[in-house]
């Protein structure tokens, strides 16, 4: 995921964007605009008059089309060249003086409540221009740069981890996330599969994005990539080398339950035509910046129609998921509360006569730990009614059904510390995902296979 660093590291694929854009964020050499901006990398105080009268020139109705390119190219490239201190303050100042004008807004909206019937409709389109701040213009003029909308993408991924610190950027935020919503509608992306034949780009950006379960090598990354695997992504017109969000997938006979086993390098070729089940091992987002913007579920429904189209004798269409929130849930819960939850008594009493832990469980410990990570994806809740873990909210919402739990299906460090290295069977049942996932929005209910549900007795 895209991070934000201060330092002289090996770069990122954000300082490599922001080293790409210097690049082609150019302006003719005879424009009496090309000047730079002559700002301080940590934008000092003395630096925000300059930087105030250049946004303002930005926003100057007068300004024709390609001198007001010229101008957001400037100002793009000067931010660019700040560090994080430069940009936290150029933000700031973005957030602070280019809000809404609420003696605007206040004057419009008593203009709408006393204007006339035949007058109503101007006044309603002057209240609604009030409510838009004129920093929506200042960023919307990013868009038609080249690779302008990745700009923004990034620079909302920065916001999001600025606004913990600075409260005062939460609207800015908000504002770009409105922006970006608009521009990323789901119409307008493109589902395109991943190969080994595939850019080098593309394949390094694969690399990169990788968040369930890391790539080690180029020969790893081959491997997923096999006859028997196959990778989409959603790409927007406008990035279309940055991939929005990515699933990884394999062509398998039955159930996988193992991590390990599907990613083993050595182990032998499937036969496509034999196999009778897509899994969906990682669906990563690539995209910090475009947080809270769902793609996900559009995403897993495109590719089931794609591989059932390709590959009609395809029956089942499941993930082989983490509970990444599990052991953090359990080590939260008192003895007493244990005691009361499927298999928490047994857990304890484990815990007590061989002094275990959730990271590294015994045999013994199989029953209890997988009750209670039955319980745990279908009864701890969060946010009212929604399923405590967010994998099993992402999969729920979507309509699927939780089907199998898995023991010590990923031994990796991270799948025993998160998860006690347990994982679940998410099932798309074609004929069932619309009604399961109307019912777990609304009511929270939880579509828990039969063979399970005899885990939460206790």
């Amino acid at each position: 995921m895209t991070q934000i660093q201060q330092s002289k590291e090996a770069p990122t694929l954000l300082s490599r964007t922001i080293g790409h854009l210097r690049r082609i964020w150019r302006t003719p050499s005879d424009t009496p605009l090309a000047d730079e901006l002559q700002l301080s990398p940590t934008l000092e105080p003395s630096d925000a008059e300059q930087l105030i009268q250049w946004m303002d020139s930005c926003l100057l109705q007068a300004c024709n089309e390609v001198t007001a390119r010229s101008r957001a190219v400037i100002l793009g490239r000067s931010y660019l060249r700040l560090n994080e201190q430069g940009r936290s303050r150029f933000l700031l100042l973005l957030a602070e003086h280019y809000g809404v004008n609420n003696e605007q807004v206040e004057t419009c909206f008593q203009q709408w409540q006393s204007a006339p019937a035949e007058q109503r409709a101007e006044a309603v389109q002057q209240l609604r221009e009030s409510l838009d701040p004129p920093r929506l213009r200042l960023l919307t003029q990013f868009n038609g740069l080249p690779e302008g909308v990745k700009f923004l993408v990034d620079m909302r991924a920065e916001l999001l981890t600025l606004k913990k610190t600075y409260p005062q950027l939460t609207e800015l935020e908000g504002d770009l996330k409105r922006l970006l919503i608009g521009w990323f509608d789901i119409g307008l992306l493109q589902l395109e599969q991943i190969t080994w034949q595939s850019s080098a780009e593309r394949l390094e950006k694969l690399i990169a994005y990788e968040a369930v379960h890391e790539i080690q090598s180029w020969d790893d990354l081959k491997n997923r990539l096999d006859s028997d695997r196959r990778c989409f992504a959603f790409f927007h017109p406008n990035m279309p080398n940055e991939p929005l969000i990515f699933v990884e997938v394999a062509l398998v006979q039955g159930l996988a339950d193992n991590i390990q086993t599907l990613l083993d390098e050595a182990a032998p070729l499937q036969d496509i035509q034999q196999a009778d089940t897509a899994i969906f091992y990682s669906i990563s987002n690539a995209q910090q910046g475009l947080a809270g913007i769902s793609f996900g579920n559009f995403l897993i429904k495109r590719v089931v129609a794609k591989l059932q189209q390709e590959y009609p004798q395809l029956t089942q269409f499941s993930t082989l998921s983490p509970m990444p929130g599990f052991c953090r849930w359990l080590a939260k819960q008192d003895s007493a509360e244990l005691e009361q939850l499927p298999g928490g008594k047994q857990w304890l009493q484990l815990k007590s006569d061989l002094d275990i832990s959730v990271d590294q469980p015994p045999a013994e410990a199989r029953e209890p730990l997988l009750n209670l990570a039955c319980y745990y994806l279908s009864q701890a809740k969060k946010r009212g009614h929604f399923s405590a873990d967010p994998v099993a909210h992402f999969h729920l919402t979507n309509g699927a059904q939780i089907a199998q739990l898995n023991w010590l299906a990923d031994s990796s460090a991270k799948g025993l510390q998160q998860s006690a290295g347990i994982m679940v069977n998410y099932l798309y049942q074609l004929p069932h995902i619309e009604s399961r996932s109307q019912d777990y929005n609304q009511q929270g209910s939880v579509a828990l296979a039969q063979n399970l549900k005899s885990r939460l007795k206790r």
